[in-house]
């Protein structure tokens, strides 16, 4: 029987627990894994605690991408077979099909052959962060050269994915980061500037770097009173992306700065772009031709066996890492 992550209540990460369950089989549509690698994100980490979109229904199994090796397929699949290697995009309910375990059953429409030159580890590191960064500065934003782009959190997974996809386009990438420790790592990145928050005003220095003009697209997960600063290191007619409440103070809508700027403030998560055929097209292309030419090349942070993957959640909270955590099976 394969081993299942599994939680009866939310709370801290202590209430994870490891299961022996009976083997399931896939129904119409649907595929089976069997899991070598677990990518871990944030959406896990607020779905564990009863803080994300979607609620568990509990007990709960978690977990949006694995990448291992199709071990069944059931009926009106299509272009998936048995003993394909593939890795799982984050289109579907996390409560209904998590894949924290030894073994995961997804929508085909969820399993996406990755490049042979990556591990597993690096396939299952793919999707989160590549499309949700593409579809909020390139799909939407239309990012563009010389553009200017402010990434906040930009140690995390999705900022350094997002700081790739800027440098692609020839844009230039202004990251953010609270402690000094992580801005020499966010240079060798790529990133074109660092502002430390903790010791740095950020719209005096995002002004400094882009010219008295201010940046055009702003990506940013944070939310809270950080919106504000944000707005104001804004240029006119620029698009503030929030795709996380990662901020535990309200986030206050900054009214008259966006009446002045004529600023667009919206909410983004990646399934606008994973629940639009042409978008998800689109999206699936430009992931591929990136790694294909190296522009984007997942970095992992550090990795834990199965057995730890409380540790593994408790470590994302510590906001230390930079780059993707995952977990080996």
């Amino acid at each position: 029987m394969p081993k299942i992550v599994r939680f009866y209540e939310t709370g801290s990460a202590d209430v994870l627990k490891i299961e022996e369950l009976p083997q399931t089989e896939p129904a119409e549509g649907e595929v089976r894994l069997k899991v070598e690698a677990i990518g871990l994100n944030r959406a896990e980490v607020m779905f564990r605690k009863g803080q994300y979109l979607e609620a568990p229904e509990l007990p709960s199994r978690l977990g949006y991408e694995a990448a291992g090796i199709v071990d069944a397929v059931g009926p009106g699949t299509r272009d998936i077979d048995i003993g394909n290697r593939v890795s799982t995009i984050p289109a579907f309910s996390m409560g209904k099909y998590g894949v924290y375990g030894e073994s995961a059953i997804v929508p085909y429409q969820a399993a996406a052959h990755y490049p042979d030159n990556l591990s597993a580890a690096e396939g299952a590191s793919i999707w989160m962060q590549y499309l949700t960064a593409y579809g909020a500065l390139v799909e939407i934003g239309q990012l563009k050269d010389r553009d200017s782009v402010v990434i906040t959190a930009a140690s995390s997974s999705v900022g350094l994915a997002a700081i790739q996809i800027t440098k692609a386009a020839g844009a230039l990438a202004i990251a953010t980061t609270r402690g000094a420790d992580k801005k020499q790592f966010l240079l060798d990145a790529g990133a074109d500037r660092v502002i430390v928050t903790d010791d740095e005003d950020l719209v005096e220095k995002v002004m400094a770097g882009t010219s008295g003009k201010g940046a055009n697209l702003i990506f940013d997960p944070v939310g809270g009173p950080l919106l504000e600063a944000l707005a104001d290191a804004a240029s006119p007619g620029a698009t503030i992306f929030e795709y996380g409440a990662l901020s535990p103070a309200p986030t206050i809508f900054p009214l008259l700065t966006a009446l002045q700027k004529g600023l667009i403030i919206r909410g983004y998560t990646l399934f606008e772009i994973v629940g639009d055929a042409k978008r998800f097209a689109r999206a699936k292309q430009y992931v591929y031709a990136g790694l294909e030419s190296g522009a984007l090349s997942p970095v992992i942070d550090s990795t834990f066996p199965l057995e730890a993957i409380a540790d593994a959640h408790r470590y994302m909270e510590s906001n230390q890492q930079k780059g993707k955590i995952v977990v080996i099976v």
